[in-house]
């Protein structure tokens, strides 16, 4: 989950790198490092390269003071943001790792590094720090030696080191003995390659380097590159070459930048307009009562069972996904955390269909899932928002969201481009099923027509952001929040609560408003906020008799209702109203005002809202 930039060119690299962090520092923030090749005193003409390292716990804003102070000079180099697994955030647990000649940086985890601690320290190695990562540059180290220390071949070293390595890593190599190359690796964990002229970059995602080149190589599992500043070669654990096809990146550097915006989780809320737009354009027909999924065909009649696997906030999108399907293709669906699919032994069948949804496309536990699916025989449709990613290329098919570059930990556009691609797929499923109770023609057509208002309806929705900053103002000293919903709108619950416990660090509750009786209505008292996703359509009565008992109680309940509503008024403290919708496309609408109260209370209470604390954006570990 950390975050990895490398370059070799002929520029000064010190500021690529940093910049290149700035931009990855969503990742991983509780330290942050750099090592680059450079002559061990300026002007020193023809004498050795050296590596100069500086890292240190923190923020990057801690690195960039002594970098002010002590800049590193030289034009190959490599850096790294952490999020800690092995090791506490420390100066001395801070990447890039370095042992002899060898300096490295990794994201993932190194499974077997006990075992090869204690090899390596039978031979006399000494080590500075906690972490597993420190283990790899011993291990390089010791190759290259038995090489004859020539630079020439840090490639076949590391690949030499690699073979003893067990677990996910995405791994770059640097050696003062090679000043013509970087070396990096991938397993289980993303690394990119950027292609320049004279130049060329590496990085854990694309927006680290997009400002410098559009062309990217997607290295694959179990590949390592040799980078150098006229081109790139790829190998396999084997040592056999591989052919490799980059890829040209369409959306721009800009789209990462935060646009006037406080927080990049305001701005991506506000995009959110856009960015269902973008997942919808090309994919629906009037005409044709129809959905369509980029020439992907799937027929309800070759789909037994659909399984949805997520983590997160894209559990939560899978649970609303379920409704979705079951309501308007009549095809039976359940709905797994992916961090417990693999592990229960799952019963696939033939004519399973396994979903699978990660913003990144990089979640560990659902990329292990898919793994895992395949191999018992079901056919893999992911929902990513990252082209060639490494849960696509593990896929039959992606359907892409569109929703651009997100920034925020805290997922918010990416989450209701996936409730709108679930929405495409259930349409898609519904107008091939041969179910009488799946949706008609006629239905097909004015959901469509009602799905393409949606994007001028979260536009809308946004400017009802001044009303929830007052209550956010209002409730945020309180010390935990209960959220309820029924139906499709539970999830929503459960993602209003999810938001506000990540970047406020407030405890909260999502539940079920028919279980609240079954154990959280002895939290309530005058001090417990009660939100309440209630708009009208099946199950409000039923929500409405919950609220009665929250306000016997004298709980603080705030409600998401619709436009229009007229009773609601009578029972809530606090009334949020959303635009009139089909009960099925609700979600995308309600989802709003609670991504937005998560927001302007985190705000209230001065949190870091884009990078909360012990989070990082994507979970490249298990």
């Amino acid at each position: 989950m950390c975050g990895i930039v490398g370059y070799i060119g002929d520029k000064e690299c010190t500021p690529i790198l940093i910049e290149g962090l700035r931009r990855l520092e969503y990742r991983g923030y509780d330290s942050a490092g750099v090592a680059v090749l450079t002559p061990p005193h300026e002007g020193a003409s023809g004498a050795p390269l050296a590596t100069k390292v500086l890292r240190c716990r923190g923020k990057l804003a801690n690195l960039e003071a002594l970098v002010r102070t002590d800049p590193p000079r030289g034009t190959i180099g490599i850096g790294h943001t952490r999020w800690a697994t092995h090791g506490r955030p420390s100066d001395e647990n801070a990447h890039p790792h370095t042992y002899g000649v060898v300096s490295v940086v990794h994201n993932g985890i190194i499974e077997n590094y006990v075992a090869l601690r204690e090899k390596l320290a039978a031979l006399g190695h000494k080590f500075s720090s906690e972490t597993d990562t420190e283990i790899v540059a011993h291990l390089i180290d010791e190759e290259l030696k038995a090489l004859g220390n020539d630079g020439r071949k840090l490639t076949e070293a590391t690949r030499r080191a690699l073979a003893q390595v067990e677990g996910a890593y995405a791994l770059v190599v640097l050696s003062s003995l090679s000043p013509d190359r970087i070396v990096a690796a991938k397993n289980a964990s993303p690394l990119v390659l950027g292609l320049g002229q004279g130049e060329n970059f590496i990085a854990s995602d694309v927006p680290a380097i997009l400002a410098y080149t559009r062309t990217m190589v997607f290295l694959e599992e179990g590949e390592i590159a040799e980078v150098r500043r006229d081109g790139v070669d790829v190998i396999d654990l084997a040592g056999k070459p591989v052919k490799k096809q980059p890829k040209e990146i369409t959306w721009s550097a800009v789209m990462a930048e935060k646009a006037g915006f406080k927080h990049f989780m305001l701005k991506e809320i506000h995009e959110q307009s856009r960015a269902v737009t973008d997942t919808l354009r090309g994919r629906l027909s009037i005409e044709k009562n129809d959905a369509f999924l980029d020439g992907v065909e799937l027929l309800p009649a070759d789909t037994k069972r659909i399984t949805i696997i997520a983590c997160g906030t894209s559990w939560h999108a899978g649970l609303v996904g379920k409704f979705l399907i079951e309501k308007l293709a009549r095809v039976p669906v359940e709905v797994d955390l992916a961090s417990e699919y693999r592990y229960r032994d799952p019963i696939v069948r033939p004519g399973d269909l396994l979903v699978a949804i990660s913003q990144s496309g990089e979640t560990a536990d659902t990329l292990a899932a898919v793994k895992e699916a395949k191999a018992k025989g079901a056919k893999v449709l992911c929902i990513s928002n990252v082209v060639d990613s490494s849960i696509p290329r593990a896929s039959h098919h992606s359907l892409y969201t569109h929703a651009g570059p997100e920034i925020g930990v805290a997922s918010t556009k990416a989450f209701t481009t996936q409730l709108a691609a679930l929405t495409l797929l259930a349409i898609h499923l519904a107008r091939r099923s041969t179910d009488p109770r799946a949706l008609s023609p006629a239905d097909a057509q004015e959901l469509i027509h009602e799905l393409m208002t949606i994007p001028h309806k979260l536009s809308d929705l946004v400017g009802i952001a001044p009303q929830i900053q007052v209550i956010a103002r209002r409730y945020g000293h309180a010390r935990d929040f209960l959220f309820l919903g029924r139906g499709n709108e539970y999830p929503i619950a459960l993602e209003g609560a999810l938001k506000l416990k990540e970047i406020s660090y407030i405890h909260a509750e999502g539940y079920a408003a028919g279980e609240m009786k079954h154990g959280p209505i002895a939290l309530i008292d005058e001090h417990m906020p009660v939100v309440v996703v209630v708009p009208k359509g099946p199950g409000y009565e039923k929500v409405m008799s919950n609220l009665t008992e929250v306000k016997a109680r004298e709980g603080k309940i705030i409600a998401i209702a619709t436009s229009g509503d007229s009773g609601i008024g009578a029972i809530a403290d606090e009334v949020i109203l959303i635009p009139d919708a089909p009960p099925v496309l609700q979600p995308i609408l309600t989802v709003v005002p609670l991504q937005l109260l998560a927001y302007y209370i985190a705000d209230f209470k001065g949190t870091d809202i884009d990078q909360p604390r012990n989070l990082a954006k994507s979970v490249t570990v298990e």
